[in-house]
């Protein structure tokens, strides 16, 4: 009751406050991709206007009317704190704020039917970015044609003068086109209006290990070289392009937009390289995990050459809230993780025990290359005596398998962790 309560004053007010100030609202939703693009479409504003986007995950219907109104930490039980945030609101809604932002970048998280709705009503898009559409959450949603269904609201409620940003190469997005905003498109493949070409991954002449991205940007004519410093991942690219997409709409040049996209550093949990004991590589993928999002760490993990005969080594967590799809989805990555250049397979969890593994092993991959465990202590455990130097580990799962705690135990500088790795809050620590 007090939540729904919490819920109504926090829309009320949100709503309040954009009418009064009337900044352009980006919105960005997708089954995955949604945080990197909107880091990316922020540093590229940022560079020309005042912006604010959403810190953390604060992408739903408490964060979002909480990043409207400019606070930054949820008071979660503290209803002194909560005072604070109505009295801010209050404040910015009887007096004038001269800073406030001039274009907001809101994701919008749909973990059900109607969050987009909701969403959008508070906030409605001058810009709707459509990410990717996939089988994240799907346990909620039962079939990957309703994700659709209420993602696609995020571009079919544009007005005439606003602009749909479309991701080309995924299918389900293109599918969900329908809006009579202007739309613009991005991808790899050829027809893309902003399309990626020539990628590679720059390894440092010292060490050997990657350093970042460089690929070429075209655009009616145009070509801008981009360079994406700490990234590793193709995956980054498509956030990247959408950026320059929304910066064009805004009037800046593919140039300065490639420039603004080299301040970028990669999000915590988010693909990210970390160095690890016994001088190995580590990349940290543990804010959340999908099918789809397993499959493009693999592809990044086999593109990383280890170091010193050093061998690759996937860590995989449970994939949570699939319903139905739990099965076939865990048994898929097992047969993927066979298929790559992998050497050995830890997995984290019931589901990942019961079907990644046995899948694996299944599609041929050696008994002995393959470790179960129940929990993530355990696992980092095993994996500290498992590695050796040039190893690259790829640890990766859904929030729940809490795989962060695995990457604590196996990096080089733990006193790091707090800067480092996602979920170190003291409320997440005591889980």
């Amino acid at each position: 009751m007090l939540k729904t309560i919490l819920q109504m004053l926090l829309r009320h007010c949100a709503k309040k406050i954009l009418k009064k100030y009337k900044p352009d609202v980006i919105g960005i939703t997708g089954s995955i991709g949604k945080t990197s693009s909107k880091e990316a479409i922020a540093a590229v504003l940022g560079s020309k206007f005042n912006v604010r986007s959403n810190k953390k995950n604060y992408n739903n219907e408490i964060g979002m009317p909480l990043t409207i109104i400019g606070v930054e930490k949820t008071p979660g039980k503290d209803i002194f704190g909560w005072f604070k945030v109505f009295a801010k609101a209050f404040a910015l809604r009887f007096n004038r704020d001269k800073n406030y932002p001039d274009i907001l970048v809101l994701e919008m998280g749909a973990d059900k039917p109607g969050d987009i709705e909701y969403l959008i009503d508070i906030a409605p898009c001058k810009v709707g970015v459509l990410t990717f559409i996939g089988n994240a959450h799907i346990e909620f949603f039962k079939t990957v044609k309703k994700i659709a269904q209420e993602k696609r609201l995020i571009v079919s409620h544009l007005k005439e003068d606003g602009f749909a940003v479309l991701n080309f190469d995924n299918e389900m997005v293109m599918q969900s086109a329908k809006t009579n905003a202007e739309i613009f498109t991005y991808g790899f493949k050829d027809g893309a209006d902003f399309q990626a070409t020539d990628i590679n991954v720059i390894d440092d002449e010292q060490t050997g290990w990657p350093t970042g991205l460089n690929f070429k940007v075209s655009f009616r004519g145009n070509i801008v070289p981009v360079f994406l410093p700490g990234f590793i991942a193709e995956q980054f690219i498509p956030a990247a392009l959408a950026g320059l997409v929304v910066g064009h709409i805004f009037g800046i040049n593919l140039v300065d937009g490639a420039l603004a996209l080299r301040k970028i550093k990669p999000l915590s949990g988010h693909m990210r390289i970390i160095p690890g004991i016994k001088q190995t590589l580590l990349i940290d993928d543990t804010y959340n995990s999908s099918p789809d999002a397993v499959r493009s760490a693999l592809n990044a993990l086999t593109k990383i050459h280890p170091q010193d005969k050093g061998k690759r080594i996937a860590v995989l967590g449970d994939m949570l809230e699939l319903g139905t799809d739990t099965e076939n989805a865990h048994r898929e990555i097992g047969f993927k993780v066979a298929e790559k250049e992998i050497d050995y397979l830890l997995t984290v969890g019931q589901a990942s025990k019961k079907f990644t593994a046995v899948a694996a092993r299944e599609a041929g991959m050696n008994e002995n290359k393959v470790a179960v465990f129940d929990d993530s202590a355990s696992a980092g455990k095993f994996l500290q005596d498992k590695m050796e130097k040039g190893d690259v580990v790829l640890i990766k799962g859904s929030q729940g398998a809490r795989m962060e705690k695995i990457v604590k135990e196996v990096m080089a500088e733990p006193e790091k962790a707090g800067e480092l790795l996602v979920r170190q809050e003291e409320y997440w620590m005591k889980k």
